[in-house]
Parts: structure tokens; C-alpha cells; sequence
């Protein structure tokens, strides 16, 4: 048997923001952006290549409001990994990406953790 995470939901504030984030300051691709009703999209952005996707998934009520940003309980909730380390953590510092960890080489790889729009927490990784 062969599976594979196809998708993760992230929570967010509003679908236009999210997609402008993820898209123009992660550099992930937009991969499909569909309107389901007036108030429901279906919107799935990416790292170029990858086969796993985030689904942006607007907060519906206050108690998903609440947990925006928050849906691992303040840990490291995604993990992103890159070809090149400093040539992106340069290119996303210089967008504004909030690292709250400084680089650090370790014996998986370079890695380094930031907080997007929302305040999750990724670790960012260079793996050896």
C-alpha cells in the first residue's frame, strides 16, 4: 500500500490576504482558487513541486476564529523544506518573514523557524 498527505487546512481571516501571503511573499503557487457559495472558497496553494498542498480555509465561526494561527498549540506546525537556505530565508527576511529562531546547522540540516501572516510557527529547512 502507498498513501501520502495530499492536503492540509490551515485556518485564516480571509481568502484574498492568505492567497496574496502564501503566494507573493512564500512564493508558493496558486493552485486553484474556486468559489463553492458566497462566503466558501476552495483554495489550495503550494511550494513550486511539491505534492502536498495547504487548503486556505476560511474561519467560519468564532471558535475557529480563535484557534487562526494557533491550530498546533503554539508548536512548530509545518515544515518546509528548500534547496537552498540562505538564498530563500534571505529573500523571505527581505519580505518581511518574522524568523524567531536564527539559523543553526544541525545533523539533519540547516534550519530555522518562522512565523507567517497568522503566527504558526514553520520550521524552514535546508536538509543534508
Amino acid at each position: 500500500m502507498k498513501q501520502q498527505l495530499g492536503q492540509i487546512a490551515i485556518l485564516v481571516r480571509d481568502y484574498d490576504e492568505a492567497i496574496e501571503y502564501y503566494t507573493n511573499v512564500l512564493g508558493f503557487e496558486l493552485l486553484e482558487d474556486t468559489h463553492l457559495s458566497d462566503v466558501k472558497r476552495w483554495v489550495r496553494v503550494a511550494p513550486p513541486g511539491s505534492t502536498c498542498h495547504l487548503l486556505l480555509a476560511k474561519a467560519a465561526d468564532e471558535l475557529q476564529r480563535n484557534q487562526i494561527g494557533f491550530q498546533s498549540g503554539g508548536r512548530v506546525f509545518l515544515f518546509l523544506y528548500t534547496d537552498n537556505f540562505y538564498r530563500d530565508y534571505h529573500n523571505y527576511t527581505a519580505k518581511g518573514v518574522e524568523f524567531i529562531r536564527e539559523p543553526s546547522e544541525e545533523a539533519f540540516g540547516t534550519v530555522s523557524v518562522f512565523k507567517d501572516l497568522y503566527g504558526n510557527l514553520w520550521d524552514f529547512i535546508e536538509r543534508k
